[in-house]
């Protein structure tokens, strides 16, 4: 049985993978030099495709973020400080 963590990194690695695809697939390669402009959704085509790939980014990135463990450092043992208001540090 595989272990969750495992699992979770993996997909993870993947995403980030997809993600770095994503990013090669925005640039225009297959743009022709002095090729007529094509538009999708009233943008350039390579605009269009561009956009598309960032949204897909944004969204992969998120997932990827989920998936991730953050520890903090130090965990909270009571109410935080009050904050001084004036921009002085506290006595």
């Amino acid at each position: 049985m595989l272990n969750p963590n495992s699992m979770r990194s993996t997909l993870r690695r993947l995403l980030l993978a997809a993600i770095a695809l994503l990013y090669v697939v925005s640039v225009p390669w297959y743009r022709e030099t002095g090729a007529p402009v094509e538009y999708a959704f009233g943008l350039p085509s390579w605009a269009a495709v561009a956009l598309a790939c960032y949204v897909g980014v944004a969204l992969l990135n998120c997932a990827a973020w989920l998936l991730s463990d953050v520890h903090d450092e130090e965990t909270p043992t009571g109410p935080p400080e009050p904050a001084d208001v004036t921009g002085r540090e506290a006595p």
